[in-house]
Order: structure tokens, then C-alpha cells, then sequence
């Protein structure tokens, strides 16, 4: 006796004259492979587009301790040249560096009244602060207006190409931010948590940028220390010792075609029951007509 491999076939086919086309059966056909091509669409967007996951743990992005933070600082002073402002660094291990120049800009605005102070340093990974002032000038000013507007400031690496990473407002809360409406007269005192962040692509490439909140107020220095002290610009910084980790993920190719299986063969039954409802339904309906049911 010959084998014969087709007695294994489980999709047995069915001659065309034994079977009976009907124009529901074609606008559910139409309909269901426009929905099956709709939702394989929106599953290869989904595959295609990695997830981003986030974590939290108790660590710094690096195990250097000698490793600082990058900074840049982007501020324009209405009232204040630029003769007498200067960027000044300090911090908890002892740092104190009073006019900072190196990597500094510093560009005359508001006809020479003003000054646009664009600034790149490094921080310890301590407490600290770093403020715009008159403290490195010879001569002080004779009217101390510290009245500001921040374009930008940033801490760790730039998040520029990194299109998916979330909530992109916490790595620039400051930006463009206008502070020309306080009185004359006061200091401007930013406190700042600083949150180390790590970000992950597909490719395994690591960025280290810092998030952060802040807290606004004002004083006058004058109140505060009795002398009549030029008003400054603080940014006083802390970190926070949890490290926030963005992760992009892609689904596995076995879960993707799960996923197309599923919406094939489900969208594909269903619409096949649909269909046999409706056509027996019909037949039903066909015959009470006749006056054949019994």
C-alpha cells in the first residue's frame, strides 16, 4: 500500500462548486482584511518603536568619585554690565572660585547696560552652589539690579537626539525662565535638587544627563547682613542619591509574531461566526417566508 502524505493534511480544501459566495459574506471579508491590515499596521509601529522602562536604584551613574558634573549656564542680566558680573563656583570639599573665566562668554546687551553670561564648568558631586555676581570686579556697580532672565541651564550630558526620553521639562525647568519682574533690590536664591539619570538606547549607548527641581526665593541682601551688598544670582544645589535609569526596549521577534498571529487568527474566526450567523439567520428567515418552518 502507498503512503500517501495528504492523509496528514488538517486543512482539508473544499471544491469551489461546493461552496456559496454571498454579499454579506464579501462586505465582511472587505471589512475584516481592512481591520487585520489595520492592526498588523499597528503592531509593526509598535515593534519598530522601542518602549522606554524606567528604574530607580540607590547608586551614581559612575563609580569615579573624582568625576564632575558638567554645567552650562545660560543668563542674561538686564541691569549689570558685563565689566562687573562674573560667574562664581563653590562647593562643601573647600572649592571657591571667584570670577570664573575659563569657558566663559560674556556678551553687552540692553545697550551696554546689560550682559548675556554663557558659561561651561564642572562640579563636585557634594553640595555646593554657583552664582552670578559682582564679587570678581574691581569697581562695583553703583546700582545692583539683578533682575534676569535664564535662556538655559543643564547639568550632565545633553539630551539633544534622544527623541523618546520622558519628561524632557525636569532635565530644563529653568529654561527661559523670566525673573525681570522682582524689586531692584534683592538677591535671587534658586535651591536645586539634582536627580543622576541614566539613558540607554537600542545600541547600548549611555547618556548621563541630571534632572532636577527647584524651589524659588528672594532676599535682600542688605536685611540679611546689615552692609550694602551688591544683589547676586544663586544656584544652590544638592543630589539626591537615587539614580534614575531610561532604558529603551524593543519586543522580541517571537512576541511580534504572537501578536500578528493572534490578530490574524482572531479577527479572522471572528469574522468567519459573524459571517455564519448572519448567513444562517438569512436562510432562516428565507424559509418562515416560504412558509416552510414547522
Amino acid at each position: 500500500m502507498q503512503f500517501d502524505i495528504r492523509r496528514f493534511d488538517i486543512y482539508r480544501k473544499v471544491p469551489k462548486d461546493l461552496t456559496q459566495p454571498t454579499n454579506t459574506g464579501a462586505a465582511i471579508s472587505i471589512f475584516c482584511v481592512t481591520f487585520i491590515s489595520t492592526l498588523l499596521l499597528i503592531e509593526l509601529y509598535y515593534f519598530v518603536s522601542p518602549d522606554v522602562v524606567s528604574d530607580l536604584f540607590v547608586d551614581t551613574p559612575s563609580g569615579d568619585a573624582n568625576e564632575r558634573i558638567p554645567v552650562h549656564l545660560d543668563v542674561s542680566v538686564l541691569n549689570i554690565a558685563c565689566q562687573y558680573i562674573g560667574v562664581d563656583i563653590q562647593d562643601d570639599l573647600g572649592r571657591h572660585e571667584v570670577g570664573f573665566i575659563d569657558n566663559t562668554m560674556k556678551t553687552p546687551e540692553n545697550n551696554g547696560q546689560g550682559c548675556r553670561v554663557v558659561a561651561s564648568f564642572k562640579i563636585n558631586k557634594v553640595p555646593g552652589n554657583f552664582h552670578l555676581s559682582t564679587h570678581g570686579a574691581a569697581l562695583q556697580p553703583e546700582k545692583g539690579d539683578m533682575k534676569h532672565v535664564i535662556h538655559d541651564l543643564n547639568f550632565g550630558d545633553s539630551i539633544k537626539g534622544f527623541r523618546r526620553i520622558p519628561n524632557r521639562r525636569a532635565f530644563h525647568p529653568l529654561r527661559r525662565y523670566n525673573n525681570t519682574h522682582r524689586p531692584s533690590e534683592v538677591s535671587h536664591d534658586y535651591l536645586m535638587k539634582i536627580v543622576p539619570t541614566i539613558y540607554e538606547n537600542l545600541a547600548g549607548t549611555r547618556r548621563y544627563p541630571y534632572q532636577f527641581t527647584f524651589v524659588y526665593r528672594e532676599y535682600n541682601p542688605y536685611q540679611a547682613h546689615q552692609v550694602n551688598v551688591v544683589p547676586a544670582v544663586w544656584f544652590r544645589y544638592d543630589l539626591i542619591p537615587i539614580t534614575v535609569k531610561y532604558t529603551e526596549r524593543r519586543p522580541k521577534l517571537y512576541t511580534f509574531i504572537t501578536s500578528i498571529c493572534a490578530v490574524v487568527g482572531g479577527a479572522f474566526t471572528v469574522a468567519s461566526i459573524l459571517d455564519s450567523l448572519i448567513f444562517s439567520a438569512s436562510e432562516l428567515f428565507k424559509k418562515f417566508e416560504l412558509g416552510k418552518m414547522t
